[in-house]
């Protein structure tokens, strides 16, 4: 059997980029809207109220449309989110693409047959956590950008659940759904639209609390972007049902260069006809229109040397060379290699690696072939400064081959060729060919043709001839006014019938099949009557397919049965008293202070098993009831991280990813299972993702580092709150990234078997801007968390949390020593004994009171008129 051609998913930030991409041959696009909960806020978006129109274009094009909906939801916009997806029902939206539990909850209450996707946001990332989003509808999950093609493979044959692949565009340095740097730095959530691109910023390296001087390597946290060309035929044979396309924040080349280059080369792959030419020319527009260099990000498995190169954080485009000289207004440009910084050789004790510069199995950096410059393109010439938003560059005027270089020629406008400097890297970073391409693409106006139809003929001598037609679900009839008369000659036959009923030029349809077998031979009708029952036929299926699959929509608002359906599956029991503190340690002394304040409770987090079996006896021999916490993701094949934590038989797991809650929750019948807390990690904001969690098992839930005070309290009017945990203090855990930065600046290793385990020897922490040192901890799974410098605190809401019933508040540590948890353990203990003011306690903890985002990220919206409709 032929592979099937995995859908292309296109993004659309706006409508120019939404018509460049159905111009150029998109099988879906996603977008998000103006109201809200899209994780691309900054774009331009698309309106509620025009969104019928929206999908009737899209659907005209033949293809399917994405809503994404992919962000956290806050208590208050409940009412709004329910209006949101009632409107988006109606309007005919293929699918949503969302992260927030909730979302899907209320989508299937307000019309059952809403096809429901997993958003890379949702961090599903392995088959026990696709068990999970199945339990809400969910028939299609986006796998999470860190997953390998194996592990991918290994996912497929674990479930019958769609897989969709990111196989382009901007890389995350964090786990989507797990990055907390724009809400502790800049006020703002990425979980909630408001991505501040921390990643993007440069840092200094401080090892064990020494600044290494790395030249004009400042960006450590920069990934590359992904180009998986490579992966394709693999993925192809894999079945993954979508390939996407990472950009709604780009413009209308971008999406027609990458769209079109896809669509190529993934043709070519399934008919077993890969054309490599063709390839390296798509890979050079795709550069030309954005592109902060390529790799094959995680597709091939971890590689710590090549994912980031560190010295600039935006587009750069095609690397043309090194300036040899200048003259007036010419610069001799002389090729060399692509700038990689590799391993950065930063100490003596780094292992060698063979494995160290390759992605096996795939074929390597896809760094575009170099492209001969034309007048018009325009060119950066690259100081080793990108923060300079005034570097020099233009475009060219004139260009001459000489030799294996060029002389480029400039004019006016042009670069400042006074600060251009021999030696100085040359970059190709624009096309204005490219532009005028989708222009004209797009100026030849909706295209047409796309949306397979299919005939079937039937008539006798006497009676009406009878077309049904089918298009994407829909079906229609039309019978002639006049009876079928013998013919004089032939009469119709099939040729006649493809030729009069298949010309569906100028509409969306393509005539797929033909069935003449119910129509008898010898008979007779005008062409003209043909042609009429073709067009009744168009217009009553485009009215159709316009509109999208049949569905039916509750037209009652469904919030307030949903959210007490769930509610009502949570025992509420006894309240807890009085209130507890809930150490996280992750080292010996920590857990040492921690008996020393004799306190009844303990969370590990370890960052190997050795020593967390050897903290579990110690708790366990001071009488402490012990709590282990779990990675904070897991991959195929990882399952062995919960059954370790089986076998050391804690009182209760600290659950951080669905995998792991689906592990301990699905339990054979009589078999007992520890007490399960939900972490912070799962992302819980509102009280109808609260409870659905609560009533399927879980004991606790820790409330989302994206609440701010309003927030959290417009919750706990809905939760019983002594089955909430609060964060009372902690330094948020603001990146969690499969890049390893020990691994990528002390080691030549590519992954953890080729690194030679740095971490255990070295300490690293990443300086900001403002002086300020994040700690780097490496989990159990090699897995790098950058956490924010400066503990934060709750201390000023205690009265108000112990007044509504929160009875657990969580301290965690990172790399406090003993007398430094010793002070911040006393101050709490004293702050929930009512002994301390909460300004007292901050002063002693010595910490930044805060609790969640600096500011609220998304105002609460207005009903939208149109969804009252």
């Amino acid at each position: 059997m032929p592979a099937r051609r995995p859908e292309i998913l296109a993004p659309a930030g706006d409508l120019e980029s939404l018509q460049a991409a159905l111009a150029s041959g998109a099988d879906a696009v996603y977008f998000g809207l103006d109201e809200g909960f899209n994780a691309r806020a900054r774009a331009e978006n698309f309106s509620l109220a025009r969104l019928p129109e929206t999908m009737a274009l899209i659907h005209r094009a033949g293809a399917r449309a994405y809503l994404t909906l992919n962000t956290l939801v806050f208590e208050p916009e409940l009412p709004i989110l329910e209006q949101l997806l009632r409107g988006a029902a109606a309007a005919g939206v293929d699918a949503l693409i969302l992260q927030d539990p909730a979302v899907a909850l209320l989508a299937r209450a307000i019309c059952p047959q809403l096809e429901l996707h997993a958003s890379t946001q949702m961090t599903i990332s392995s088959a026990e956590g696709v068990r999970f989003a199945q339990g809400l509808g969910i028939c299609r999950v986006v796998v999470p950008r860190e997953l390998s093609v194996a592990e991918i493979r290994k996912l497929a044959g674990q479930t019958d659940v769609e897989l969709e692949v990111f196989i382009h565009g901007a890389l995350c340095m964090s786990w989507s759904g797990q990055c907390l740097t724009s809400e502790a730095w800049g006020g703002r959530s990425a979980n909630r639209g408001q991505c501040a691109q921390s990643c993007r910023l440069p840092y200094d390296l401080v090892v064990d609390g020494q600044t290494r001087e790395l030249g004009e390597v400042k960006y450590l946290l920069s990934p590359k972007d992904l180009a998986g060309v490579y992966a394709v035929p693999e993925l192809v044979g894999i079945g993954v049902h979508g390939l996407k396309i990472e950009g709604r924040l780009k413009g209308p080349a971008y999406v027609s260069s990458t769209v079109q280059g896809y669509k190529r080369w993934v043709e070519g792959c399934v008919a077993g006809k890969p054309d490599e030419a063709q390839l390296k020319r798509d890979l050079a527009d795709m550069s030309l229109t954005y592109s902060r260099g390529f790799s094959n990000g995680f597709l091939a498995g971890s590689d710590h040397q090549t994912l980031v190169e560190g010295r600039f954080p935006k587009h750069r485009g095609v690397y043309l060379g090194r300036v040899r000289s200048l003259s007036g207004k010419e610069v001799v440009i002389v090729p060399d290699e692509r700038p990689w910084t590799g391993a950065l050789g930063l100490g003596e004790e780094r292992p060698e690696s063979p494995a160290g510069h390759v992605s096996s199995p795939l074929k390597g950096e896809p760094t575009p072939d170099a492209v001969e410059p034309r007048p018009g393109m325009g060119v950066v010439f690259d100081a080793g400064r990108p923060e300079d938003k005034n570097e020099p560059g233009g475009p060219i005027f004139r260009v001459e081959r000489r030799g294996e270089g060029w002389v480029l020629g400039f004019g006016n406008p042009g670069p400042d060729l006074g600060r251009v400097a021999v030696g100085q890297r040359v970059w190709l970073n624009s096309d204005p060919a490219l532009a005028r391409r989708v222009e004209s693409l797009i100026a030849q106006g909706e295209p047409e043709g796309r949306v397979p139809l299919e005939l079937k003929i039937s008539g006798a001598e006497g009676s009406p001839l009878r077309i049904d037609a089918s298009a994407w679900g829909h079906e229609a009839s039309a019978a002639s006014p006049a009876p079928l008369a013998p013919a004089r000659g032939g009469g119709m036959d099939e040729a006649l019938l493809r030729d009069k009923l298949g010309a569906f030029g100028g509409t969306p349809f393509r005539l797929a099949r033909l069935d003449c077998s119910a129509l008898a031979p010898g008979l007779h009708l005008p062409v003209s009557e043909l042609k009429a029952l073709r067009r009744q036929l168009v217009t009553e299926l485009t009215a159709a397919v316009e509109k999208g699959y049949k569905r039916t929509v509750a037209e009652t608002p469904v919030l307030d049965a949903v959210r007490a359906s769930h509610v009502g599956r949570v025992a509420s029991g006894p309240m807890e008293e009085p209130a507890r503190l809930l150490p996280l340690c992750r080292n010996d002394a920590q857990l040492e202070a921690v008996i020393a304040a004799g306190l009844r409770e303990v969370e590990l987090d370890w960052m190997e098993m050795v020593g967390l079996q050897r903290a579990v006896e110690r708790a366990r021999a001071a009488g402490l009831r012990v709590t282990i916490a779990t990675v904070r993701v897991q991959k195929p094949g990882e399952e062995g991280y919960d059954q370790r934590i089986d076998r050391l038989r804690p009182d209760a797991v600290l659950v951080r990813h669905w995998g792991a809650m689906m592990h301990f929750l699905e339990r054979p019948a009589g078999q007992p299972r520890p007490v399960l807390h939900g972490d912070f990690s799962l992302n819980v904001t509102n009280s109808v993702t609260a409870a659905y969690l609560l009533g399927l098992g879980l004991d606790t839930l820790t409330c989302s580092h994206d609440l701010d005070a309003t927030q959290l309290f417009s919750l706990l009017e809905h939760v019983p709150a002594h089955r909430l945990a609060v964060a009372l203090h902690h330094h948020i855990a603001t990146f969690h990234t499969e890049h390893c930065v020990y691994s990528h600046t002390l080691s030549n290793g590519r992954d953890f078997r080729t690194c030679g385990r740095p971490c255990e020897k070295h300490q690293i922490s990443l300086k900001d801007r403002l002086g300020l040192d994040h700690p780097v901890i490496v989990d159990v799974g090699c897995r790098n968390t950058v956490f924010n410098a400066q503990a934060q605190s709750a201390a000023s809401l205690v009265p108000r949390l112990l007044e509504h019933g929160v009875r657990r508040f969580r301290v965690e540590f990172v790399r406090e020593t003993q007398e430094e948890a010793t002070r911040v353990l006393s101050a709490y203990q004293e702050l929930l004994a009512g002994r301390l003011s909460p300004a007292e306690a901050v002063r002693r903890a010595a910490v930044h009171e805060q609790f969640g985002v600096t500011k609220g990220t998304m105002k609460v919206l207005s009903p939208p008129a149109s969804a009252s409709r």
